[in-house]
């Protein structure tokens, strides 16, 4: 805790002060010293950054109290090494926190979550077809969903997307951002290009990623669900579309919407399906335009370093 009785975040940490706090362990090793000693590498992370850790004491007794992906409360001295800082670790162990508080380990979107989940309602209401708007409104009260919209990347650092680039928007509140951008975008594209259906394209571009909000488990890491895994996130948003499906809402029109979400990474390849629509192909390209922009500030592409 830090002096104002508020969990400390690494951020913010300075050399000589104590560690005493809940962090994510994403890296353990088990390493020797030149005495012939065994010593612990720890790699300790919250939403503000991460910190490398070490047990010189009792090593491998503090090995047995945790495992690499749990948090864990750590007791230590943070000190500066080289020119890095880095915590000696007196005592470390596996620790539980309610799940309210997970995002404080977990890199988050710097956006107001309220404020976009506002605006999608917006969207929403933009939608005239009555079958396709009430689709929209069944599944923003369902109380998972809306849950999951709110907490779930579009994907977990580190992996490779589809087409072979970096994920984007892999962090808490980023399936949200990605949403309303690509939602908005589709408004402004049916300006540009009337003959487009507004109706289909706006609520394709709602839910073309809302499998993503049963894709992802929570804890010191983000992670995969069984059905997550082994499904994927358009067949489980195709199902929670067909789950919520009004009788308002023609077979016809389900299935235009269906072919939509089911085509926004593109067709597969070999597959002999392709786009049916012209909603179908601008969805597509609105989801890769936001993925591949998203990305690229991400990885700061083109910014020098004193930007």
């Amino acid at each position: 805790m830090s002096e104002d009785g508020e969990p400390q975040q690494i951020a913010t940490l300075r050399a000589g002060e104590r560690l005493d706090g809940v962090f994510a362990c994403v890296r353990k090793e088990r390493q020797i010293a030149r005495s012939g000693n065994p010593y612990l590498t720890v790699e300790l992370r919250d939403s503000t950054g991460s910190v490398t850790g070490r047990v010189f004491k009792d090593a491998d007794l503090h090995s047995g109290r945790f495992e690499r992906g749990q948090l864990v409360h750590v007791i230590g001295r943070v000190e500066r090494f080289r020119d890095d800082l880095q915590v000696t670790v007196e005592a470390i162990k596996a620790a539980k926190v309610g799940e309210e508080e997970i995002a404080r380990f977990l890199p988050a979107s710097r956006q107001d979550l309220d404020e976009l989940e506002g605006f999608l309602e917006h969207l929403v209401r933009e939608i005239y077809d009555a079958g396709l708007r009430a689709l929209c409104e069944r599944l923003l009260r369902d109380k998972a969903v809306r849950s999951g919209l709110r907490k779930a990347p579009c994907g977990i650092r580190g992996e490779s997307s589809r087409s072979g680039g970096a994920r984007h928007h892999a962090y808490l509140g980023g399936l949200l951002e990605h949403t309303v951008s690509v939602t908005s975008m589709a408004v402004e594209l049916c300006s540009v290009h009337p003959r487009l259906d507004r109706d289909l394209l706006i609520c394709s571009s709602i839910l073309h990623d809302m499998g993503r909000t049963r894709e992802f488990t929570y804890g010191s890491e983000i992670g995969r669900t069984e059905e997550g895994r082994l499904l994927g996130h358009i067949e489980l948003g195709l199902r929670l579309i067909g789950g919520h499906a009004p009788s308002s809402l023609s077979r016809e029109r389900l299935l235009s919407l269906e072919h939509c979400v089911a085509m926004h990474h593109g067709p597969e390849r070999g597959s002999e399906v392709g786009f049916a629509s012209p909603e179908a192909v601008a969805l597509h390209r609105l989801n890769a335009l936001d993925s591949s922009v998203k990305g690229a500030l991400e990885r700061g592409l083109g910014r020098s370093q004193d930007q």
